[in-house]
């Protein structure tokens, strides 16, 4: 199957289920789609001049509560469980049964709890609307919180990881490898290529005046590099460093502090509790919310078919609402075959236009046309199975 829906309607026969059957048996020969019924209530129609004006405005508020899905949807995944798809399939749910986003489309129903029937059709718009507005304000106050910490826990780590020439090294150093509170002697860090272990061995006494005699210490090495520590005179540390240079051996500039590494160690610690507390109440937030605005997100659908639905067919409000999941690589035929059943709307005498038109409160200038009431929701951003 495709990520795309189609939702549709036309004008209503006899029974609503008499469209539906023949639908299903014009795409059923060749398995084009698997279709379902959309059941929309009796909402109230106002007036046309209302509808016109409200056409253009359900357009919009559709776009920008998918695009709080897709936000939301991408946070989720990427942020906070790490591209990790299972883990995201398990979180998204829809309803008060969670049911799988794809499940609660084909089997809508409308939360009359939520959105009453006996509201006017530009108040359950704002009512829509205020509701994933505040969703979004409170994704991107949570999401700057966490990603904040996130950050901050991240450098931390870095810093205790990666070569050695350019790691923390709080983690690996004691104060028993250096020389402490001297007034004249030093310890420093040199981090040698792992080549020139037997090199830094042979010389490094003799690189420059007043080292200590046999005080290079090994201390630890990764894959490139060992960390050894060396004692010598105060007086001595640049011309050390200078030859240390020349002969590709790196001093690592390191002041031991314990306090310091305990400090940090700690603050360590406490970005992980932050972090582990935030993701708990993150992910409820997440689960949610994002039901929340994918149902609004549907809803809004339902409305714009409703609204489109009269403009295109009149009243009294008579019409079946469908929604078409397209088999793989069927769109083109299924196109065909639908063109076929309902070309006889189309009072232009063409099934489809090629080049947008703009008749408002119809469509928009941004909309395919059809002769019957068509929206596309695409799913892909949901889609788990992915690469």
């Amino acid at each position: 199957m495709t990520d795309e829906y189609w939702i549709i309607s036309v004008p209503g026969k006899s029974t609503p289920e008499q469209n539906f059957n023949e639908v299903c048996q014009a795409t059923g020969r060749d398995q084009l789609s698997q279709n379902h019924m959309l059941k929309i209530p009796d909402l109230k129609v106002g007036t046309l001049d209302s509808l016109v004006a409200l056409s253009d405005d359900l357009a919009r508020l559709d776009g920008y509560i998918e695009g709080i899905t897709k936000k939301l949807t991408q946070f989720f995944f990427h942020d906070v469980l790490d591209d990790d798809r299972n883990r995201l399939a398990e979180n998204l749910a829809v309803g008060p049964n969670g049911v799988d986003p794809r499940r609660y489309v084909t089997e809508f129903q409308w939360d009359h709890a939520k959105y009453p029937i006996k509201q006017s059709l530009r108040n359950l718009s704002e009512i829509i609307a205020k509701a994933a507005t505040h969703i979004e304000n409170e994704l991107k106050l949570r999401s700057q919180s966490y990603n904040t910490v996130k950050q901050n826990l991240d450098s931390l780590v870095k810093k205790q990881s990666g070569s050695l020439l350019t790691r923390n090294l709080n983690d690996v150093l004691k104060k028993e490898h250096f020389i402490l509170g001297s007034e004249y002697l030093k310890t420093l860090l040199v981090c040698v290529p792992k080549a020139l272990i037997n090199e830094w061995n042979a010389k490094y006494e003799s690189l420059c005046a007043m080292i200590v005699p046999r005080t290079a210490e090994k201390i630890t090495e990764d894959q490139d590099y060992a960390l050894f520590s060396v004692t010598l005179f105060q007086k001595a540390e640049d011309t050390f460093k200078h030859k240390c240079r020349e002969n590709k051996f790196t001093v690592r500039d390191f002041t031991y502090d314990e306090k310091a590494l305990d400090n940090e160690r700690e603050r360590i610690r406490e970005l992980e509790r932050e972090q582990q507390k935030l993701y708990a109440t993150l992910v409820r937030w997440l689960k949610i919310n994002f039901g929340e605005v994918f149902s609004a997100l549907i809803h809004i659908k339902a409305l714009r078919v409703f609204v489109e639905s009269v403009l295109r067919f009149g009243l009294p409000v008579n019409f079946v609402a469908m929604v078409i999941h397209p088999t793989r690589k069927s769109t083109k035929r299924l196109r065909d075959v639908l063109d076929n059943l309902f070309g006889y709307l189309d009072q232009s005498n063409k099934s489809r236009q090629e080049e947008p038109i703009d008749i408002p409160g119809v469509f928009s200038s941004q909309q395919e046309y059809y002769p019957y009431v068509y929206f596309k929701l695409d799913l892909d951003y949901i889609d788990m199975n992915k690469k």
